[in-house]
């Protein structure tokens, strides 16, 4: 019984130290990758000088200012924040649902504001003008931002009775909810014209390209607050995955951790998605890969997910940014065609742990 005692408290410090390690490896890389943000694009990589001047104080010149500062700045903010939030979502429905493939849009949020947004580029012609000038350019965020609170407050009426929140409900019930959304949108696509089909086409696939300093400072704190209200839910979410009982002998309070993990989860995907349209495979593959490297322990697993997050949806927009440049290649096509083969690795690494 020692024996066993002192070899948990040996396994556990190496899985602390082996944290820390990680922090730090996944800190540098995110400060690499926001480097590159700035640097690297379709004006090609003279910038890299424009980039250490303006850092030392030096001077720059004028297309060099408004290349960093007006479009890669803001742009490399929101990307930070987006990949952030999109893992750490991730992390977070894993550990709440207990299952290693759930992510934001197993609860419908996605959907709810792919909902939102697209139904705000269709029928936003019918807006009276008072209120489609008010909303500007900002209408189709806001709609994607209802979309998901609304997907949410019925999910949660749905999966709630007399005060208790049943985590099986809401996932057959944010797979309807999902399912009820995809056929709204495909009744509103039906119903489109040529340019709102073009525009629902490369909305649906993700961008970071429309991003400015009023929109990230619009999204920043609703994003910010989210992923730091995710990074306490560690300690509850490590005595959720023993189960619902035992987490209540803990002294967890349950209902509480599930309503918060659901509305934060909501909150941050919807403010992503509602700036970014929708990217895909972040929020599943960052908590696979950095359990695979520092195990499940999610107070560590929770900080270490927002750093690659962040990091990962940095180089995939430098990637869409050069591969065809000077156009521009769909973000989300990129978190595909590199998150599904990795994701497909995964798979096929743990097939024999998980009986498959």
């Amino acid at each position: 019984m020692v024996a066993a005692t002192e070899n948990g408290m040996i396994l556990n410090g190496l899985r602390q130290s082996r944290a820390r390690r990680a922090h730090l490896w996944l800190g540098l890389l995110l400060l690499g990758s926001c480097l590159a943000s700035l640097a690297i694009g379709a004006s090609g990589t003279s910038l890299w000088q424009g980039v250490w001047r303006a850092l030392s104080g030096s001077e720059i010149s004028q297309m060099e200012r408004v290349i960093l500062w007006d479009i890669r700045a803001p742009r490399t903010g929101l990307g930070l924040l987006v990949g952030a939030a999109l893992a750490v979502s991730g992390t977070v429905m894993q550990g709440l649902f207990r299952n290693p493939l759930a992510d934001p849009g197993i609860v419908g949020v996605s959907s709810g504001a792919a909902f939102g947004a697209v139904s705000a580029i269709v029928l936003g012609g019918l807006l009276p003008v008072g209120i489609a000038t008010v909303f500007g350019q900002y209408l189709v965020p806001v709609a994607a931002c209802l979309g998901s609170w609304a997907a949410v407050s019925l999910l949660y009426v749905v999966a709630t009775r007399g005060g208790q929140t049943s985590v099986a409900t809401m996932l057959l019930a944010g797979i309807a909810l999902g399912a009820l959304a995809a056929a709204g949108m495909g009744l509103l696509i039906y119903m489109a014209d040529d340019q709102q089909l073009r525009d629902i086409t490369f909305w649906q696939l993700g961008s970071l390209g429309g991003a400015s300093w009023a929109k990230l400072g619009a999204v920043a704190p609703l994003l910010i607050l989210s992923v730091a209200a995710a990074l306490g839910l560690g300690r509850a979410l490590n005595a959720l995955s023993l189960g619902e009982a035992t987490a209540l002998h803990l002294g967890i309070p349950v209902q509480r951790i599930k309503r918060l993990a659901v509305l934060t989860v909501a909150v941050a995907t919807g403010a992503a998605v509602a700036m970014t349209g929708v990217i895909g495979f972040i929020g599943i593959v960052v908590p696979h890969l950095l359990r695979l490297a520092t195990g499940p322990d999610h107070g560590p697993l929770l900080i270490n997910a927002a750093l690659l997050g962040a990091a990962l949806l940095l180089w995939a927009d430098v990637i869409a940014r050069v591969v065809i440049g000077p156009a521009e290649l769909p973000i989300g096509i990129v978190t595909a065609l590199i998150g599904a083969p990795v994701f497909l690795w995964i798979l096929l690494r743990s097939r024999g742990v998980m009986g498959l």
